[in-house]
Order: structure tokens, then C-alpha cells, then sequence
């Protein structure tokens, strides 16, 4: 018998990769080399319908195997109850198999693609793949709601990151008692094998693991940088298949299209849900469907290849797996992918060819390359290209696009288009008027021309938790940080006498950055421009960008102040209250500061999702910050990690407003986001005193503020999300495994001691000098001083770090419970 050579040999031999396990390990794993910074290597399944064209039979069966085991584990009634969560893009067709296992389980899986209309229903970070987001985006809202199993299904379960996040993001708002994580292959090292159980009690709900083969990957030192330097070797002499244009050529008759006569109303997948009734409807469709196929189909075929597109793998590998029962030609299933990987020609690499086109649909990241691996040169006869129509666009019928680039290596292409299935929005009645914004000094401290806030007041509603009440119910899936407010914190005299002398230092510094960040705005963004802040951080500093307009330009901007709040996107009814009393395009959102760039992404993201849905368009979601320490932003006074003095305190120095509430018994569909206005704490207000203090210092600074603008607006100031690339480290090297939880930042660190239960605080090497006791010894180290102080009363450890790209970080107690240590869990004292 002719021995088989492992599709792992070549990686495993040049870089010293090693995978242990199950017997069969091998047989479902082979391995290639990414292109990626993160990982070296990619695990290739030969089962899974990605890379490796397999007998759809074979790809299905795995699936449906696993949702079986799964049902035996939950019981009948159980299997009943649960929903099946897959993810994007690599597990969306596992997902879809398992849940048929399951039996009347419905059906949901991540996308990357924002659907106009469909509201989100969460939402996580992959941080090591190679496109990151993924969204929730059922039909249905209460699909998730339910209190029966969830059960989540990846392709591989490797440090088990990506799972985690998404079950303690989904717990805080559909709490639930048992979890149920299906993967192919369980490839977890022996220092994350202990991580679910302590998870599972850490949110007290069972979490169960079912896999097909167990095994791990041993990879020795510095891997990474081989494997870069493999791809830098053999880029040159890749099997990349791009050739001359098909339809360049004379007579190409190009593809055959295939009028596959989709069921109407029937989902193509399960972006947003599909249930056991779908399920039933689609089994009854594929015969006739698959017949069709057949029928295009070249005389004498003898290898056919059913070729779906990135997240569309489902309806592709049913329909091969009917076609397979019906042609007497060997049927094999793939998909296209964005995943970038190396390719080379030899036996013992999993990733032997690898076609190459530009993307097709219109992606919400943006145009680049996409792949089809393991076609070229496999000897097929004909290939069935399965797309939805939202990717049945000019750029795949192009000279250089997939199908010509199919058309290159077999006799015949055929094209298939399922519809895409959009949710139709339910018609309901809105308000014909949104109320006009709180003032102060009804509302805030503020001067009624100082700041309009588009918001509810929830004034009179009890809303404060304890800190560390909070933050257990935050992490263990109790609620959604929104949901509640903290008790505000009260400030010492010592702690008070540190803010003002900060703000006595730092003052002329603030107003400098006030002044830049205005006049870009004025140069770039408008003449007159609206200026929006993000309650609560960013109202001081519109304020002060109002009165620097003022100052210096005779101008009275119109400034008001909305709601973001992280997962939930920014309030959509104030966002409809100002296309409807300005010009979107004037609109500017103003914020203090940077950390890794959460909220610069929140609100990127929740402009476009409102401007699908509404068909308002004209909002720039470019932010304009006082301080941009995490290089997210072009519009910015200062890439400086400084003190700003307003995140020392709360709401005593931002007009008396607490942060802003999203709870859905107190927030309705047409209604603003909330907040209380504070005015039992009038006495310790300082608002308008950090207002007037800064504002005082324009005219010294005017000149220094306007060379500072010209000279950054002759600066190349693309973000380079240092920040973010920061906290991913940070949070791995401190096997905190969220990135929620690292707070980077002068203004974020002080939130994390006010707010929440802090762990540590990482501090910059050269960034401060200690606090003798209280204001005696600022200096250099004043923008320091305040977290010290802060650490100190609340016994958090502060530790000095060579290389931190900020003055320091705040991490957040990644197992907070009532008993966890790194913390004293008690209040800021008086």
C-alpha cells in the first residue's frame, strides 16, 4: 500500500512544530504557514470544507456527529431548549451540521457583514485572526434570550479566548445555567487546560467541551519569527495562480449560470437565525435543486467541485451533498476565504495552490484579496461557484475576478446565486417629535449656552450599586455595565488638593491642546461645525472648544452632548434629533481622550449601522480629542499620555451628570438614553472652576496653540493603533485573556480606581514620581500623582514596566468575585 505523506511534514520540519495527540489528529489536521504577524502556523482541517476540497458527505457527517453527541450530553429536553451559536467565517457551515445534530436546536452565527435594518445583538474581538470583529445579528431579538443551553461551535478550540469572551459578553445580558463548546479538534496547551473549569465557576454556570480529537501543538522558541522568515523565503516562489484573464481570451464562453430556483422567504444561511422549520423547508428544496446542477453539468464529469463563498458554506456543502447521491462524478466541497496563507507544492504542505481575486462583496472592512485554496491544478471538471447575491457583483464576473480566475484550470464554470436573506423590520410608529435637549441649570451645572444634553433624566431613579457589586455582576453576566452607575466617588481634601494643584500645573498645557484640536477642526472638518461630546468625558472638552471658537473666531457652535455606550453603539434617537436640526456633514463628536480606541471603533461602527437603517447619511465618525495617546485618531490636540485633570473626578467636574444608563425598562425605542443630574453634590462642584481656569490661559497660548495646529496639520496623522496593539500584549503577558479589561491611559487608569475593582497599575518606568503624602511632591510627577494616591487608599499594587507605549494602565480584577484578591474590594474611603 502506498504510504500517505502527513500534510504537516514540511511546517513541522523546518520549524520545529510538533502536534501530539489522538491518533487521528493527523488525519484531521495538516499544516501551512500564515500570513499573519499574530501566529506563525494555521492548523488546516481536512474536514471542515475550507482549505481542503473534501467529499461533502465527509463535512457534513463530522458536524452532525458532534450535534449528536451533543444532544446525548444535554438530553432531550435540554436539546430542545438550546440555541447553537457558530462563528464567522471558518465555522459558520459546522455550526449549521451540529445544530442539525441537535435536532430542533435553532441556528445563529457570527458575520462581518452589517446588514442595514438588523440591530445588534452583541458582538466580540477574534484577536488573533486576521479580521477581528464579529457581529450578532439575529432576526428574532429574543433568540438568545432564552434561558436553555447555548452551545457554540468553532472549527477549533485552541486557546479557548475567543469562546470565553463571547460567552461572559452574552452571559451579561442572557444570563443562562450551562454552556456547551463544540470544536473539531480540542487543541488546547497544558497551561489553558485549566482555564474553562475555572471560567465555568467564576460565572457559576456549567460549561461542557465536546470535541471529535484532543491534541496540542508544540511550538518551540521563537516560531514566530521562523515562520516569517519561511514566508519571506518561499513568497517568490509561491503556486499563486494568477494568470491571463479567462475572458481576455477569444471565444471564452465565461460561466453558466444555474437558476437554482431557491425556496422564496427561505434563509441562505444563518446570519441572522435558522430554525428547525427552515431546516425542513430547504431538505424539501435540494432534490429538484441539486437536479438542476446536474443537469448543467459537462458530459463525462469526472470530478466536480461545489466551491461556496467565505460565510455562505452551508447551502453549498447541502447542496454538493445532495449532488453527490445524484451524479456519478466525485463531488468535493470547498470554500473561498479571506485568510491569507502561504502556498507551496510540495506533498507534506497542507495549502498546495492557491487562487487569488479581489473580493466581491462589498465587504464592510474594505476592498483586498481573497482566496480559493487547493483548486488550481486539482484536476476538477467542472466547478459550481455558490454565492449569495449581495456577492453576485461586476467584481466576480471581472477580467480578474473569481470566475475568471476558475475558468483558468477547469473546462467549466458554473454560477449559482442564492438570495441573500435580509429580515424584514417590522413597520412600528415613531414619535413625529424628539424632546428638545436638558439644560442647566435644570439639568447640569452648566450655562444653558454652554452644552445642550440629548439625553433622559433619570434623576429621581435609583440606579448606584457598590463598586464591587458591580463589577461582580459586570463579569459573572449579572448585567451590562449601562445598566447601572456607580456610587460616586466622593473625594478626599487630600485628593481634592491634588486636582487643584494639577489642574494649577496643568492648565495652560490643556488649554494649548483646546486651541490645536479647534482650529484642525475649523481647517478640516467645517467652517461651522456642530460639536457633538460623548457624555460624559467629552462634555468638558466641548465646552472648552465652544469658548475657544468664541475666543479666537467671534463663533457661537452650537455643542451638545450625547450617549455611547460600549456594545450598544451611540444613541440613535439623538443622533436622528440632530440630522433633523442641523446638517449631518457640520457634525463633529468630541471626546477627552483616547485609550486603545474601543469607543473610537463603537461609534464608527454604529454610525454606519445608523445610516444603513435610517438612510441618513453625511456623519463623520472621525472623533476629535483633546489627547490621542492611542493613536486612533486624526483629529487630536496632543499624542501626550498627560493628566487632564477632569478625570480625576466624576460628575463634580462634568456639570454634576452621571455616566450615561441604557436599560431597556427605563430606555424605549424612541427614547434618549439616560442620566441623573446630581445636585445634592453642588457643593463639591468644580465644573465651571476646571472651565474657567483653562479658558483663562487662551490668550497666552494663542500663539502657541495656532503654530502647533499648522504644524500638525502638515503632519501625516494616520492612526496607528499603537494603543490597541499595546493591550492585546499587555493583556496576554498578564493572562487576563480580555482586552475589556486593560484600561490604558492616565484618564482610563483613574476611571478603573474610581469605577471599578482594580488588580494592578502599570506604570511607565520614567513616567512620575511617587507621592510623599498628598500635593507635597508633584513636579514631573503630577500626572501620577492622583493614581497613587488613588492606588494607595484602595491597596492596589502599582509596578513600574520598561517599554509601556503610556504613563500607565489600569487592569481591571479578571476574576472578580467577592472573595478575590489583588484588591481590597471596598470603596474609595471618604
Amino acid at each position: 500500500m502506498k504510504n500517505v505523506v502527513w500534510t504537516g511534514t514540511w511546517v513541522a520540519e523546518r520549524l520545529g512544530v510538533e502536534l501530539v495527540g489522538d491518533e487521528k489528529l493527523s488525519d484531521l489536521l495538516g499544516l501551512a504557514l500564515r500570513r499573519n504577524p499574530r501566529r506563525a502556523h494555521l492548523l488546516v482541517s481536512n474536514v471542515l470544507g475550507k482549505h481542503v476540497p473534501q467529499s461533502p458527505s465527509v463535512v457534513y457527517g463530522h458536524g452532525f456527529a458532534l450535534g449528536r453527541r451533543v444532544r446525548e450530553l444535554l438530553g432531550a429536553e435540554g436539546a430542545r431548549a438550546a440555541v447553537v451559536l457558530g462563528y464567522a467565517e471558518t465555522a459558520t457551515g459546522l455550526g449549521h451540521c451540529v445544530a442539525d445534530g441537535v435536532g430542533l436546536a435553532p441556528y445563529l452565527h457570527s458575520t462581518r457583514r452589517p446588514v442595514p435594518g438588523v440591530d445588534t445583538a452583541g458582538g466580540f474581538e477574534e484577536a488573533h485572526s486576521h479580521a477581528t470583529s464579529h457581529l450578532l445579528l439575529p432576526e428574532n431579538p429574543a433568540l438568545l434570550a432564552g434561558a436553555g443551553p447555548l452551545v457554540l461551535v468553532d472549527d477549533e478550540f485552541s486557546t479557548g479566548n475567543t469562546v470565553l469572551n463571547t460567552i461572559r459578553d452574552l452571559h451579561a445580558r442572557y444570563p443562562r445555567d450551562r454552556y456547551v463548546v463544540v470544536a473539531l479538534v480540542d487543541m488546547r496547551s497544558a497551561a489553558d487546560l485549566g482555564r474553562l473549569t475555572e471560567f465555568a465557576t467564576e460565572i457559576g454556570a456549567r460549561v461542557d467541551l465536546v470535541t471529535a480529537a484532543r491534541g496540542t501543538v508544540n511550538l518551540p522558541e521563537g516560531v514566530l519569527e521562523k515562520g516569517q522568515a519561511l514566508v519571506a523565503e518561499h513568497e517568490t516562489t509561491e503556486i499563486t495562480e494568477i494568470t491571463e484573464p479567462a475572458d481576455s481570451r477569444p471565444g471564452h464562453p465565461g460561466a453558466a449560470r444555474v437558476e437554482l430556483a431557491w425556496p422564496r422567504g427561505l434563509p441562505d444561511g444563518g446570519r441572522h437565525g435558522f430554525t428547525p422549520g427552515h431546516r425542513i423547508r430547504l431538505d424539501a428544496a435540494l432534490p429538484a435543486m441539486a437536479a438542476r446542477v446536474a443537469d448543467a453539468l459537462p458530459d463525462g464529469a469526472r470530478r466536480v467541485l461545489v466551491l461556496g463563498f467565505e460565510e455562505l458554506m452551508y447551502a453549498p456543502l447541502r447542496l454538493a451533498r445532495e449532488l453527490e447521491q445524484v451524479v456519478s462524478a466525485e463531488v468535493r466541497y470547498s470554500t473561498t476565504t479571506r485568510s491569507p496563507v502561504l502556498a507551496l507544492d510540495d506533498p507534506g504542505y497542507a495549502i498546495r495552490t492557491r487562487l487569488v481575486f479581489p473580493a466581491h462583496d462589498d465587504p464592510d472592512d474594505g476592498p483586498g484579496e481573497r482566496y480559493a485554496y487547493n483548486v488550481a491544478g486539482a484536476g476538477f471538471d467542472a466547478v459550481v461557484g455558490v454565492v449569495d447575491s449581495a456577492a453576485d457583483t461586476p467584481a466576480l464576473h471581472a477580467p480578474d475576478g473569481l470566475l475568471a480566475q476558475l475558468a483558468e484550470h477547469t473546462p467549466r464554470v458554473l454560477l449559482v446565486v442564492v438570495p441573500s436573506y435580509v429580515p424584514v423590520r417590522p413597520s412600528t410608529e415613531r414619535p413625529s417629535m424628539l424632546p428638545e435637549p436638558l439644560r442647566g441649570p435644570a439639568f447640569s451645572s452648566y450655562a444653558p449656552d454652554e452644552v445642550g444634553w440629548l439625553l433622559q433624566d433619570l434623576s429621581d431613579v435609583t440606579l448606584e450599586a457598590p463598586t464591587e457589586e458591580r463589577e461582580e455582576a459586570i463579569q459573572s453576566g449579572g448585567a451590562h455595565y449601562a445598566e447601572s452607575l456607580p456610587v460616586e466617588y466622593q473625594p478626599s481634601p487630600q485628593y481634592q488638593e491634588l486636582f487643584q494643584t494639577a489642574l494649577g500645573t496643568s492648565a495652560a498645557r490643556i488649554a494649548q491642546a483646546v486651541g490645536a484640536v479647534t482650529e484642525l477642526v475649523l481647517a478640516e472638518r467645517s467652517p461651522h461645525p456642530v460639536l457633538v461630546s460623548l457624555a460624559r468625558a467629552g462634555t468638558p472638552v466641548g465646552v472648552l472648544m465652544r469658548r475657544w471658537a468664541k475666543h479666537r473666531h467671534g463663533l457661537d457652535l452650537p455643542h451638545y452632548a450625547v450617549s455611547i455606550v460600549r456594545g450598544r453603539g451611540i444613541d440613535a434617537n439623538a443622533l436622528r434629533w440632530l440630522a433633523a436640526h442641523h446638517d449631518p456633514a457640520d457634525v463633529v463628536f468630541v471626546d477627552g481622550w483616547t485609550g486603545k480606541g474601543a469607543i473610537t471603533r463603537e461609534l464608527t461602527e454604529a454610525i454606519r449601522e445608523f445610516e444603513s437603517a435610517e438612510g441618513i447619511t453625511g456623519f463623520d465618525p472621525e472623533i476629535a480629542v483633546l489627547a490621542d495617546p492611542g493613536s486612533c485618531v486624526r483629529t487630536y490636540g496632543t499624542r501626550e499620555d498627560f493628566l487632564i485633570p477632569s478625570a480625576c473626578l466624576n460628575s463634580t467636574v462634568s456639570g454634576l451628570i452621571s455616566r450615561t444608563v441604557l436599560r431597556s425598562d427605563l430606555v424605549g425605542e424612541y427614547d434618549f438614553h439616560g442620566a441623573k443630574f446630581y445636585r445634592e453634590l453642588a457643593g463639591s462642584d468644580v465644573s465651571v472652576d476646571f472651565l474657567d481656569a483653562v479658558a483663562a490661559h487662551f490668550p497666552d497660548v494663542t500663539d502657541a496653540a495656532v503654530a502647533q495646529a499648522k504644524e500638525l496639520l502638515a503632519t501625516d496623522r494616520t492612526p496607528t493603533w499603537e494603543g490597541w496593539a499595546a493591550v492585546e500584549r499587555i493583556s496576554e503577558e498578564y493572562e487576563i485573556h480580555d482586552v475589556n479589561l486593560v484600561k490604558p491611559g492616565v484618564g482610563e487608569t483613574t476611571r478603573v480606581l474610581l469605577r471599578r475593582v482594580p488588580w494592578k497599575i502599570l506604570v511607565r518606568a520614567d513616567g512620575g514620581t511617587p507621592c510623599s503624602s498628598g500635593a507635597e511632591s508633584l513636579g514631573e510627577g503630577t500626572d501620577l500623582d492622583h493614581v497613587r494616591l488613588l492606588a494607595q487608599q484602595r491597596g492596589v499594587p502599582v509596578e513600574e514596566v520598561d517599554e509601556l507605549p503610556y504613563t500607565c494602565v489600569g487592569l481591571i480584577h479578571p476574576k472578580y468575585t467577592r472573595g478575590a484578591t489583588g484588591a481590597d474590594g471596598k470603596a474609595v474611603t471618604v
